[in-house]
């Protein structure tokens, strides 16, 4: 059997990468241009991948592109033991280079090396700080002074850069973050995440260290015209049929979002055998909400009953006129003052967004299980 052409659950690189032309050049000009950049959008739109795809098109000798996940990271301390160690590992090609490049630039710290059990090419730091500031500057410059030493220029990406607002005084440590950075020649940063709201409001409140950081991408769902051709290639490829019709409709109930798209085509491509049923699209995408139901009974768990009538408001299609009486009384909102509070509380979990007066599903197979499986008020 031919090897599924979709791909989930993880970045999408290569074959699998659904082409996002103007956003990829736009990026890989930044990157490779040395300008700071801001990469917003909600989760599973495909930030990750989208930066994958252009550190993998970026060969310039003179370039050295740095992948940093911060998702793991709890505390300064955790942050810091990251970044240094992806700078060094992805600037260095030996192990006698790595502990080198170590002692030569973090000779104020004391470096202890641990190596993974299975292969001697992944290893972690950890440090004691004697001299905290001066340890933690030694980290934040470490970039700076290796492009200097090695004539590079070096770009850090930062993936769920949200977490740093979940750190203990944080507002200190940012301001940390921008005094050095702002002033590094040789580096610039990538800075994304998959929490909207917090990366939003990271460097779009003027009261934030990184206010106007960098330029800010705001990355859009890939539309319908471009995901029709590529969901039917990729079954022609495999010598499996789909037709537009067919494939509009997943892209319909995905609503486009990268990750759904993928997955749902993923499951339609092995019941198709080798024609595509409409039978076999609903299937599917009942599959898909079995799949994932334990994560969204886990959702709604610790939701309020007013947070699950708001919820249950809008995967009814009520996405505006919260105000109104008649929405109040028939969702039992209780009032207009509630719904703010309740609006507030949805968007800090990253369930649902709002533009302007509008309020949408961060994740519409969630909005499809509420509609199925929540009783109608």
């Amino acid at each position: 059997m031919e090897e599924n052409p979709f791909v989930f659950g993880k970045a999408v690189e290569g074959r699998f990468f659904t082409d996002r032309m103007k956003d990829a050049e736009h990026l890989e000009a930044n990157l490779t241009h040395g300008i700071n950049t801001i990469l917003i959008s909600p989760r599973r739109w495909g930030k990750t991948s989208l930066v994958k795809k252009v550190i993998s098109n970026v060969t310039r000798p003179d370039i050295k592109i740095i992948y940093v996940d911060i998702f793991s990271c709890k505390s300064e301390y955790d942050f810091y033991r990251q970044l240094a160690t992806a700078i060094i590992q992805q600037t260095s090609s030996k192990i006698e280079e790595w502990m080198i490049t170590a002692k030569e630039f973090l000779s104020r710290l004391i470096t202890k090396v641990s190596f993974s059990p299975d292969s001697i090419q992944e290893y972690a730091l950890s440090f004691e700080f004697p001299d905290k500031d001066s340890s933690e500057q030694d980290i934040l410059q470490l970039p700076e002074r290796i492009a200097q030493k090695k004539g590079l220029r070096l770009v850090i990406c930062l993936d769920e850069f949200q977490q740093i607002a979940e750190f203990q005084d944080s507002i200190t440590f940012q301001k940390k973050l921008r005094s050095v950075w702002q002033h590094q020649q040789n580096v610039s940063y990538c800075l994304f995440g998959s929490k909207r709201h917090l990366m939003t409001e990271l460097f779009s409140d003027t009261s934030n260290p990184f206010y106007k950081f960098g330029d800010m991408m705001f990355l859009k769902k890939i539309p319908t015209e471009e995901w029709i051709p590529f969901i039917c290639r990729k079954y022609q490829e495999t010598g499996k049929i789909i037709t537009e019709k067919q494939a509009e409709r997943i892209c319909k109930v995905t609503e486009n979002l990268s990750s759904y798209v993928q997955h749902l085509s993923w499951i339609v491509w092995y019941k198709a055998n080798p024609v595509t049923t409409n039978e076999m699209i609903e299937l599917s995408i009942d599959e898909l909400l079995e799949q994932n139901k334990v994560f969204f009974q886990r959702e709604i768990e610790g939701l309020t009953e007013l947070q699950l009538n708001l919820l249950k408001a809008v995967a009814n299609g009520v996405d505006t006129g919260f105000s109104k009486k008649e929405i109040i009384k028939k969702y039992r909102l209780e009032s207009s003052a509630n719904v703010q509070g309740v609006k507030k509380a949805m968007i800090k979990k990253d369930l649902i967004d709002v533009d302007g007066s509008v309020i949408t599903f961060n994740d519409p197979i969630f909005k499809l299980w509420i509609k199925r499986n929540i009783p109608n008020l």
